[in-house]
């Protein structure tokens, strides 16, 4: 057999509908990259070095998270690791930390480990609990156990918050594709996946767009002097609709829960990237770090998700699925 028989039989056996959605997806971006090659054209005298470090750094991205949900739940699993591994190692390079915290950190590194454990092992009721509840009590009570008291409270606070919002709130993507095949999924477990992705992302650009073409009227000016609500309302309406009209072709969602979808998502994006941004100013930072070109650090891209990976999954848990 070659490795294009290969290649056929391994498409073939994957959805067709998470297989359309993906190349909706390249042809999306092979607009974008064709309207960035334009621009220069019609404005020379503006410089869009950064869209095309932006456009270049989402077709790698893409790439990858499509080859994962493509492989299965173990590879996106992993991928969704790696991502929490990188973005908690980039809050607790910027966050205040003591000098004596480093076997916490260290701690924290084991915590990520045996979160994901729990998700390989599809133990959902001890990942449910083992951040919130038992690391909550744990890791302040290690720092204790190092004797020094200087700033001890902020610093359990900072732990608890990178470990949530790093680790448990982005597992819960990672979680979904735990789902059994029992389920009626139109587009298997990748697809609920697939879709979180879709919408969160869709919701950055959509208010990005929508900021940049009629943003007036500022936000939050002293967090984030970008958001303007003509962005904010241009995306939610955006993404509300999207979710609306392609939810059912990717989830189960109908009805009561595909509305509350539509209406709370999109919030809660808007809400990730304004407390990270909240973050960042606290630290005196622009950007968490420069591991994506043109968008900064992973928790930079991630932040949406972080709010929109649990509020999405735990919706499909109480409206779709019976699994949890």
């Amino acid at each position: 057999m070659t490795i294009l028989d290969q290649v056929s039989r391994f498409l073939a056996d994957q959805p067709p509908v998470l297989l359309q959605g993906l190349a909706g997806v390249v042809v999306l971006l092979g607009l974008a990259a064709a309207i960035a090659a334009v621009l220069p054209l019609l404005k020379p005298e503006k410089s869009y070095v950064e869209l095309r470090l932006r456009i270049s750094s989402w077709w790698v991205m893409v790439a990858l998270l499509a080859g994962a949900l493509l492989a299965g739940w173990p590879a996106t699993v992993a991928m969704f690791a790696l991502i929490s591994f990188l973005g908690l190692r980039e809050f607790l390079s910027l966050a205040p930390t003591r000098r004596e915290d480093r076997f916490a950190i260290l701690a924290a590194y084991g915590v990520l480990i045996a979160s994901y454990g729990f998700i390989v092992a599809d133990l959902y009721m001890f990942y449910l609990v083992f951040i919130p509840v038992w690391v909550f009590l744990g890791m302040p009570f290690l720092m204790a156990m190092l004797g020094q008291t200087r700033g001890y409270l902020a610093t359990a606070a900072t732990f608890h918050w990178g470990l949530v919002t790093c680790v448990y709130n982005l597992g819960f993507a990672a979680f979904l594709m735990r789902t059994p095949t029992v389920e009626a999924l139109p587009a298997g477990a990748a697809g609920l996946v697939f879709f979180l992705l879709l919408a969160t992302e869709f919701n950055d650009v959509a208010q990005y767009v929508w900021g940049k073409l009629l943003g007036r009227h500022k936000i939050l000016p002293t967090v984030s002097p970008n958001k303007t609500w003509e962005g904010f309302l241009g995306g939610w309406l955006s993404a509300g609709l999207l979710i609306w009209f392609v939810g059912p072709v990717f989830t189960p969602l109908s009805g009561l829960g595909l509305a509350i979808m539509a209406v709370v998502l999109p919030v809660a994006g808007f809400a990730g990237d304004v407390t990270m941004s909240a973050v960042k100013r606290d630290i005196g930072v622009k950007d968490t770090s420069h591991a994506i070109p043109g968008h900064g650090g992973v928790l930079d891209r991630a932040d949406s998700l972080t709010f929109t990976a649990p509020l999405y999954f735990h919706l499909m848990a109480l409206y779709a699925l019976d699994r949890f």
